[in-house]
């Protein structure tokens, strides 16, 4: 096959040529969502959901597309290199899986790993009345339960869900910025994902007291089948250019507290010409010194 490379002709198509090349630092990853072509009004509400917490980095497609990712990728991936999404969730239904949710990512435009999951409990943003965290907030990422360290399929599940809704990466934070909680907790083969306001009160001190009010949507999620890329390829996902890595320098060493270490080389002293403090009781009598020279001072004669 034989690729033919056009010149873009107007500054607008240069500028998203440039957007899409190679860079050091990633550009924030955008997700899509995806509803499938026997999906019900739950799984409908579910993808509204977490496009409206997801926004502005997700795409919503609204048509239905008949497609079964665990079968045939292609149409994901065809989908991934249109929209520019690294990420992507895709709900269906049907009566083997009912209310079903694929989350994944991708590598290079081909999947990389996914895992299904299945909607038990769905309470959406409408059904709970309260004031809600404006578009584009970046969330906080808490979650609870051993297995998330134990499981190796939990273990991807989490690194997942992190790179799903962690959102742009800031050089700093404020305290009032802090708005907003996302909540995973894994007991007893379940996932439940729980979303909270935080609330900022007066306390009486610097400090505020804070608050959390449930916002949604809140999900009981369980998992059923994954597709994990292997070792080699996900270490390869993780690989970073060399100009990122940072620079060792010699002769410094780091403890588990975080204090720098540093070595220096000298040349050999001599001490007995080394500079020390004057004082008057340090200093050398003169008996001392002519003995240090080999003779003997002569006496004064006392006058009579």
């Amino acid at each position: 096959l034989i690729y033919f490379y056009r010149k873009p002709k107007t500054k607008r198509a240069k500028r998203f040529l440039e957007n899409r090349e190679p860079k050091l630092k990633e550009n924030t990853k955008n997700a899509m969502l995806i509803k499938g072509g026997n999906a019900n009004l739950t799984v409908t509400e579910v993808l509204k959901d977490i496009y409206a917490v997801k926004k502005p980095f997700a795409v919503l497609y609204k048509k239905k597309n008949i497609t079964r990712p665990f079968e045939d990728q292609t149409s994901l991936e065809f989908f991934s290199k249109k929209s520019d999404c690294s990420l992507f969730m895709f709900g269906s239904h049907n009566k083997k899986r009912p209310n079903n949710l694929i989350i994944g990512r991708m590598f290079d435009y081909h999947v990389l790993d996914m895992i299904e999951l299945g909607i038990e409990n769905f309470v959406s943003l409408k059904d709970i009345k309260n004031s809600k965290c404006p578009e584009g907030t970046k969330p906080m990422l808490i979650f609870a339960g051993d297995v998330f360290d134990v499981n190796e399929e939990y273990r991807r599940l989490k690194s997942l869900l992190i790179d799903f809704f962690r959102g742009p990466s800031v050089p700093s934070i404020r305290l009032a910025g802090l708005e907003y909680v996302l909540h995973f907790t894994a007991v007893d083969g379940k996932i439940y994902m729980r979303s909270y306001k935080v609330l900022l009160k007066k306390s009486g001190c610097k400090i505020p007291r804070i608050e959390l009010e449930e916002m949604g949507p809140s999900l009981d999620l369980v998992m059923r089948r994954t597709h994990l890329a292997s070792d080699d390829h996900y270490k390869k996902s993780l690989k970073q250019p060399k100009a990122l890595k940072p620079k060792k320098k010699k002769n410094i060493s780091h403890d588990v507290f975080g204090t720098t270490y540093g070595r220096i080389h000298m040349q050999k002293q001599d001490l007995g010409k080394l500079q020390t403090r004057k004082m008057k009781g340090l200093r050398k009598r003169p008996a001392e010194k002519s003995a240090e020279d080999g003779g003997i001072s002569p006496k004064k004669s006392k006058t009579t």
